[in-house]
């Protein structure tokens, strides 16, 4: 018994010791934390059970046979962040570089498995050089295995990627299939080629960091959803995110009790839109104004910046965010706008989410460049996604809501449970000025009959009250009144129930 036990004691010590005291420093050198220390700052303190701590490797070719470390370069298992259940996995970059075995995708999978069996979070923390070349093929099989349980749990439970590190190749298919991705500046990156392959076959130079870094990520592909300083910022970050969302799709989101009063009034909303029609406003006030505590965790905020989406709570109870930025582009809808929002508001649709809608767009973004690039169908993207949308859909018009992008915007006509609009809402087909000169071809000359013609028209069609009279907006409210009839409307429909017509799956426009 003691044999074993002495055993038991030098196995656990090899795989917590990982690649060794010299790799781990080098990982420190980095600036990078190890896996185990990742999965500690992660979870609740004592909270962690891990799983397939003995595994190993079984390839005996290239030499392997004398090198095998227990875990095989991936801690897996499960534990808790605020005390609610989670599954998550930490690839160990001291061990192989993080490269992923037959093994090593086993581990993974094991936990996946159980996640979707039990209902519970999957949470990746990815730092690999890839597939493990010594395994060949056996590699490749790892990899198609994991990917196949990515598309199995995704709109079952949440996963969530952390790129904390290299993630080339196969290696960043499991990323994109989950729901979010955090990376961190400067010591993560990902590629599908890496440089010197994009060197070699289109004859470019660009740095690791250039063309796969967290901040390229984060504000041009738009791959990423929030990049991070550091590894602890990152982790706290995930830890932050997870208090929003429910830990699978039979469950409601987490509520959380709040002294900021649902009945609360915001008089300085009552300003907040400028009486000149062409000068923006910020719309994260209004959003920081009415959500609880103004407690507000953005997705993608520097990535297609005309559309802001995110997370917060109403009167304790989660909710997500879409809203026009008239800041940028005017809050103009376009290609990168409508892929953004559309994934957003599917996330929320999948894991019960109410969706609550600040509509300020003029339409969408003019030009060829948006022609030739799709935005007809990357525009149905959004236009799908809160057509199907069953859950709780709350609509508030500040501003402008012209043409299509009116429809697409969560208006009445897919389904919107509750839309209402602000007295300086402009419900119209375009705008005033441009209606007029298309109304009115022959009087385009005469500058003084079109400026009359806009003013009657503006009057006429530019406000809430024709869509009011039609039943498209249920109520014509003040701004400071927002929050409370928001919280409200939330309150009724919270034991909402609709359902799609049976299909094995829509056809969504990708």
């Amino acid at each position: 018994m003691q044999e074993i036990v002495r055993q038991l004691a030098e196995k656990r010590a090899a795989a917590e010791l990982g690649g060794g005291v010299k790799r781990i420093e080098a990982q420190h050198a980095k600036g990078k934390l190890t896996a185990r220390e990742r999965i500690e700052l992660l979870l609740d303190p004592g909270s962690f059970e891990e799983w397939d701590m003995f595994v190993e490797h079984r390839c005996s070719d290239f030499g392997m046979k004398e090198q095998t470390i227990p875990g095989d370069g991936v801690v897996t298992g499960h534990g808790t962040i605020n005390g609610r259940a989670m599954f998550v996995f930490s690839q160990d970059f001291t061990v192989f570089g993080g490269s992923l075995s037959e093994a090593h995708a086993e581990k993974i999978c094991k936990i996946m498995d159980h996640a979707v069996k039990v209902g519970a979070p999957v949470i990746g923390l990815n730092d690999s050089g890839g597939a493990r070349i010594q395994e060949g093929v056996a590699s490749l099989g790892g990899y198609a295995d994991v990917f196949q349980r990515n598309v199995l749990a995704s709109g079952v439970v949440p996963q969530i990627s952390l790129i904390m590190g290299p993630c080339a190749g196969g290696a960043v298919s499991s990323p994109a299939m989950t729901d979010f991705i955090f990376m961190v500046k400067d010591s993560s990156y990902m590629f599908v080629t890496g440089p010197e392959v994009v060197k070699t076959v289109t004859h470019e130079e660009v740095t690791a960091e250039e063309l796969g870094g967290a901040t390229s990520h984060s504000t041009r592909s738009g791959v990423a959803d929030r990049a991070f300083e550091d590894d602890v910022e990152a982790l706290g970050m995930v830890r932050r995110l997870m208090n929003y969302l429910p830990l699978s799709n039979q469950q409601k989101p987490p509520f959380r009790p709040t002294p900021d009063s649902s009945d609360r009034e915001e008089p300085s909303l009552d300003t907040l839109v400028p009486d000149e029609p062409t000068k923006p406003y910020d719309i994260k006030e209004l959003i920081l104004k009415t959500v609880d505590d103004t407690d507000f965790f953005e997705i993608q905020p520097e990535n297609a910046k005309n559309i802001v989406v995110g997370f917060a709570r109403m009167a304790g109870h989660p909710v997500g965010i879409v809203a026009n930025q008239p800041l940028v582009l005017a809050g103009c809808l376009d290609i990168k706008s409508s892929i953004k929002a559309g994934r957003f508001v599917r996330f929320c649709d999948a894991f019960n989410i109410p969706i609550i809608t600040f509509v300020d767009v003029p339409g969408f973004m003019p030009g060829t460049a948006q022609e030739y690039g799709g935005i007809i169908k990357h525009g149905a993207k959004l236009l799908y996604a809160f057509a199907e949308a069953t859950v709780p859909k709350i609509t508030v018009i500040t501003r402008k809501a012209y043409g299509g992008a009116y429809d697409v915007m969560s208006s009445k006509h897919l389904r919107g449970d509750v839309n209402l609009a602000w007295p300086t809402a402009e419900i119209a087909v375009m705008g005033p000025q441009g209606a007029v000169e298309i109304i009115f071809r022959k009087d385009r000359g005469n500058a003084e009959r079109i400026a009359e013609l806009t003013e009657e028209y503006r009057a006429k069609f530019a406000n809430p009250f024709i869509a009011g009279h039609r039943g498209y907006i249920d109520d014509v409210i003040m701004p400071r009144e927002t929050r409370r009839r928001i919280c409200r409307s939330l309150a009724m429909l919270r034991n909402k129930q609709l359902e799609n017509p049976w299909r094995k799956h829509g056809n969504i426009p990708l």
